[in-house]
């Protein structure tokens, strides 16, 4: 049976204190939700987070890493330096990477590479913007995203990978999308999956949407039979709507 997550996204928001108050929040929040639950952080604050919820259900998980394993590459973070500090998750190609850090599909291929080498458990994300929605791209420009990330891999490092699937177009533009258009998605990733390993990996594989879920959203989406739980933003750095969104499960 496949995995609910909810996983919160921090970007780069929230200083030491911000990270201290937010997650004795957190902490607080009765937990009566079948979900895993993660959080990421900045990296400055991952052990402090990772100290913090030792003892807790919810997993504090890395926003990036880089795919070299130590070197002169000023400013990145390694598989190990993130295990080091208890990280056993990363989000990798989240569309604001893709966008501003010009991350191509070559580059996270060999991140992933890396991740799953040094055993670190993968949050995949791709999606289209809004000129490939309004073109009728999406679906071409997705499965190429999945394709040339994640389609060099054997169908057990699958069980290794989340994926969350980004509208792009539909995250701070004014544009909508519907739970229904989600799910349309969800089981277009789901049969790509399918048609390259077969339909017991792809129904083993949790499919996260990440449009701007909130809690007054969320249990319609999450009620699609393919979509698996939320890569959630903005949201995440309320304590109130994050537990909302986690207990619509």
């Amino acid at each position: 049976m496949r995995k609910h997550i909810v996983a919160g996204n921090w970007k780069m928001n929230n200083d030491l204190a911000m990270t201290e108050s937010l997650i004795t929040e957190l902490k607080k929040q009765a937990q009566t939700s079948n979900a895993e639950v993660m959080i990421a952080p900045t990296f400055t604050n991952l052990w402090h987070a990772f100290e913090a919820l030792r003892n807790s259900k919810i997993e504090v998980v890395a926003q990036n890493m880089h795919f070299a394993e130590s070197g002169a590459y000023t400013g990145e973070v390694s598989a190990d330096m993130l295990k080091s500090v208890g990280v056993q998750t990363v989000i990798l190609g989240h569309s604001e990477r893709r966008a501003y850090f010009n991350e191509t599909d070559d580059m996270l291929a060999k991140k992933v590479d890396a991740a799953l080498n040094n055993k670190i458990r993968v949050i995949f994300c791709f999606g289209e913007e809004l000129a490939d929605r309004k073109a009728g791209n999406h679906e071409a420009i997705v499965e190429s995203q999945i394709k040339n990330g994640l389609f060099h891999l054997k169908a057990n490092a699958f069980e290794r990978i989340v994926l969350a699937y980004e509208p792009v177009w539909a995250i701070g533009t004014g544009e909508t999308a519907s739970p229904e258009q989600a799910q349309e998605m969800h089981a277009f990733i789901r049969k790509t999956l399918t048609n390259k390993y077969g339909k017991e990996v792809a129904d083993s594989v949790s499919i996260l949407y990440g449009g701007s879920v909130k809690p007054n959203n969320a249990k319609e989406i999450f009620s699609k039979p393919d979509v698996d739980g939320g890569l959630i933003g903005g949201a995440a750095l309320k304590a109130e709507d994050f537990y909302a969104i986690v207990n619509a499960f």
